[in-house]
């Protein structure tokens, strides 16, 4: 088939090929697809070469999940598969910090007089922030946060899917983006 013929093909007809190992018709996928996906690796990254580094990720993915099994919706796959990339970028770096370690640092410095009461402010404050989480939403925090439970083992635990798992951490850690920033404020105004 002509470039031409193959450009102009739906993503299922494309998908199809792709099953049947045909590279010209990942390479349509790619180039029709390429910029969406890292645009949106970009929104939740901010950083181009992370995000260019994900899209490669999902890319490569594509290919081998293509020739394996039928994948019904491209747009959505790929959707999926870019924040579950952008889950795993943030998971080797770290970029989620231990609730339980900023907690510890706190009570380090609560030996101080106003540091102590700040310090009980900031727990009860804290606690009751989680408390307004959603019932699954809490449970899965506590046993990410708290207890120190890999994402893997809260789903086995609760007998969800990771991917859920994630989701509903990801859905809390949202609600507290806000809280963290003044929490961590008031860290460095205890510092001091």
């Amino acid at each position: 088939m002509s470039k031409e013929n193959i450009t102009g093909l739906e993503d299922k007809v494309l998908l199809a090929q792709l099953a049947e190992g045909s590279r010209q018709a990942f390479d349509v996928l790619y180039n029709r697809y390429w910029r969406q996906v890292v645009n949106q690796a970009y929104k939740r990254m901010a950083s181009v070469d992370a995000a260019q580094d994900i899209a490669q990720e999902v890319f490569l993915q594509l290919w081998k999940k293509g020739s394996q099994s039928a994948i019904e919706n491209l747009p959505a796959y790929l959707f999926v598969a870019v924040r579950n990339g952008v889950f795993k970028h943030f998971e080797k770096e770290n970029k989620y910090e231990s609730l339980s370690d900023v907690v510890y640092e706190l009570e380090t410095l609560h030996e101080r007089a106003d540091s102590n009461i700040l310090y009980h402010e900031f727990l009860l404050s804290f606690s009751k922030l989680v408390d307004t989480l959603p019932a699954q939403q809490r449970t899965i925090f506590r046993l990410r946060y708290d207890e120190g439970l890999s994402t893997q083992e809260i789903a086995d635990q609760l007998e969800l899917s990771v991917k859920t798992v994630r989701n509903h951490l990801g859905r809390a850690l949202a609600t507290f983006r806000e809280s963290i920033l003044l929490a961590n404020l008031l860290f460095l105004l205890l510092r001091r």
